[in-house]
């Protein structure tokens, strides 16, 4: 479970908003967390504190004074116990207090007193979020090290139509995942990851392209920004959302990602090709009519730009390179040329006949080739295998 053994201290103020903070506290403790809800005297007047007490097991903290607590000084073991603090909705009048230190309830005390990573996500009308003094207030937070998530825009409660909207519950629960999944020990490092297929145009209405998903790619960039990396996703036609906080490079062909990738290749420190680029694109289309209802191409191909090649040629002392090799047969033979024709650090090789490898698959069996070594994985998810893989980048880039 992602949030296994992390206590979350939930902060719910004074705004319509405070209903979708039940759902997030319920996506919290469904992923393992230990949710403590520290509410307001205005919140109380959307939202039940028995609603949270419910989802969460644990009492609803709502008066500074009250004797019925479970720590000795309740307020200073909260905010000791926490690793994150988030406050959802935060309104204006908790962004003004908390910017100036005015700790006057039980929930600005306890942000005031601890230590922990705090996150903020302003829900108010939209002239009070754009009023000068909220966003003075919201800078100086930042300034502070505290997080602060965007509004959402659209028709408010008030009716009116702008910025000021609280992130929907899974949006929120990305940045407290974001926070706590993983240690950072990838902050600082820039990382390119390439995922899913390339299309080649045959006409306007076919195209030359393969099986790839883009799976194995998504959850290796999704690792990489949980681990602290700063991310860019260079990514084919797929079905699959975008990890959110990843910089993310949509491309169709083959030749549209090798432009995206060399443009952006001199600034990275580690770099892993995943992607399945379609090795040919037509250069020539003929159409033979055969019968009144039937025809065929003559299709004339050329050979699409190898990515992997021209980053190993062009590789600085500073980066790790890694390529993925889908075989099927002679796995570890081919593998093995094509690390050392590529001049990569590493290359991950699998077997597209072994039943739960390869495409469209939610696990993968890889083998992990470097020049001076071969590790292979056992049967496990794909998000799995990419924290394996990038434990094994970081060992080797030490």
């Amino acid at each position: 479970m992602l949030l296994k053994d992390k206590t979350v201290l939930l902060g719910v103020t004074g705004g319509i908003a405070a209903y979708k903070s039940a759902s997030l506290a319920s996506l919290l403790v469904k992923a393992g967390a230990t949710v403590r809800v520290i509410m307001t005297e205005h919140a109380q007047n959307f939202i039940n504190p028995i609603t949270f007490e419910t989802l969460t097991g644990h009492k609803c903290i709502t008066d500074t004074f009250d004797r019925n607590f479970e720590f000795h000084v309740e307020h200073v073991a909260l905010a000791k116990k926490a690793d994150v603090i988030l406050t959802a909705p935060a309104t204006a009048n908790i962004i003004a207090k908390l910017a100036h230190g005015i700790a006057d309830d039980m929930l600005t005390t306890t942000i005031l007193a601890s230590r922990a990573p705090k996150i903020i996500a302003p829900a108010m009308n939209t002239g009070m979020y754009e009023n000068p003094v909220t966003q003075n207030n919201l800078k100086l937070l930042a300034e502070y090290g505290m997080e602060i998530v965007p509004p959402s825009s659209g028709r408010l409660a008030c009716g009116d139509e702008g910025a000021g909207k609280m992130p929907e519950p899974d949006v929120l629960f990305q940045y407290i995942v974001r926070e706590l999944a993983y240690e950072k020990d990838m902050a600082g490092l820039h990382v390119m990851v390439t995922a899913g297929p390339t299309c080649e145009s045959i006409d306007p209405v076919r195209y030359i392209t393969n099986h790839s998903t883009g799976k194995m790619g998504y959850s290796i960039a999704k690792i990489c920004m949980l681990r602290g990396a700063d991310v860019t996703l260079v990514t084919g036609r797929t079905s699959l959302v975008p990890p959110p906080f990843v910089d993310v490079v949509s491309v169709t062909s083959a030749k549209d990602m090798f432009d995206a990738v060399t443009a952006r290749s001199n600034d990275m420190d580690v770099i892993v090709k995943a992607a399945a680029v379609a090795d040919y694109r037509p250069l020539y289309v003929a159409e033979e009519k055969v019968k009144k209802s039937d025809s065929s191409l003559s299709i004339e191909l050329e050979r699409t730009d190898d990515i992997l090649k021209y980053l190993g040629e062009h590789k600085r002392s500073h980066q790790f390179l890694c390529g993925f090799s889908m075989e099927t047969e002679h796995m570890l033979e081919n593998s093995r040329r094509k690390l050392t024709e590529k001049n990569l650090d590493m290359i991950v090789a699998n077997n597209l006949k072994i039943q739960g490898a390869g495409f469209g698959t939610d696990t993968n069996i890889v083998t992990m080739i470097t020049p001076d070594s071969l590790t292979e994985l056992a049967l496990m998810s794909k998000d799995e295998v990419a924290v394996k893989l990038i434990d094994f980048i970081l060992e080797r880039r030490k």
